[in-house]
């Protein structure tokens, strides 16, 4: 672990990525301080005013505030992206482990599943989630997070099925330890390093996810703030006030490339090989 931080404090890339994240939570956390108006007051004599001193960013078609709706929507972005990732990893790396160490007929049965849920496009397949669970954020998230769930039992069912014939797991089987403690005790820890970079990109795609949710009227609902939710404001007066996509196209943008990017880093730290 000393040696991954090690390379991520030298690794430009990381820093900036870290950099970046630090701040949105700082942001997330601040908001009701660092927001200059309320997200949801309504001024029509400033309905998609120009950015001034007293509307740094500018006002949106109902004369709100675009920077304090982009400082509130922060903290939607982050419980959405940790809530499907959580999701994914509490349903899918059990999934994983069991089928990769149990093998058999219950490895065919997991992988038959795994393989037609990865066959539906993501967005289509969190669309139909919703739809059955309801409108709102948590239930998209909710949705995401099922939808990401195979992609880690996969890389979870490839690393078991690696582990399970290791030496130490055989020597626990002779100790007479229960299955329970060895997948826990042995071949879990042997998944957790590339089960964490998959879950750094996973942490884009539900950011993405959310907002596509957002935009399509399936996540944040209004009038609470959310960059999705900014987005399809901006594209109803995209003709007239084209500049108001900026801001949260931008924030969308820049957030997915620091868990990219992050990722990335921590994929080369945790593989030897990869380093130069």
């Amino acid at each position: 672990m000393s040696a991954v931080l090690a390379y991520l404090r030298r690794d430009m890339r990381a820093a900036l990525a870290l950099a970046w994240l630090a701040a949105l939570v700082i942001v997330a956390i601040a908001a009701p301080w660092l927001s200059p108006y309320s997200p949801t007051a309504q001024n029509v004599n400033d309905m998609l005013a120009e950015p001034s001193a007293a509307h740094w960013l500018g006002t949106d078609d109902l004369g709100r505030d675009i920077l304090s709706r982009l400082i509130h929507g922060a903290p939607a972005t982050i419980y959405a992206s940790f809530l499907a990732v959580g999701i994914a990893i509490v349903i899918g790396v059990p999934i994983g482990l069991v089928a990769g160490y149990f093998g058999g007929w219950i490895d065919d049965v997991i992988s038959r599943t795994i393989d037609t849920l990865l066959s539906f496009p993501a967005i289509v397949l969190a669309i139909a989630v919703t739809g059955a669970l309801g409108i709102g954020l948590t239930n998209g998230m909710i949705a995401v997070g099922i939808v990401f769930a195979p992609q880690l039992a996969r890389l979870a069912r490839a690393r078991a099925l690696v582990v399970r014939h290791e030496l130490y797991v055989d020597a626990a089987r002779c100790f007479g330890a229960s299955t329970p403690h060895i997948l826990w005790r042995h071949v879990l820890p042997n998944t957790v390093q590339p089960v964490i970079v998959q879950v750094t990109l996973l942490l884009a795609g539900a950011l993405l996810a959310e907002a596509s949710l957002s935009f399509l009227g399936l996540g944040v609902q209004p009038p609470n703030p959310s960059w999705g939710a900014m987005l399809a404001r901006a594209y109803q007066t995209m003709d007239v006030a084209p500049e108001q996509m900026y801001p949260p196209g931008l924030a969308i943008l820049f957030t997915a490339l620091a868990f990219n990017a992050l990722g990335e880093s921590l994929r080369v730290a945790l593989d030897p090989t990869l380093k130069r």
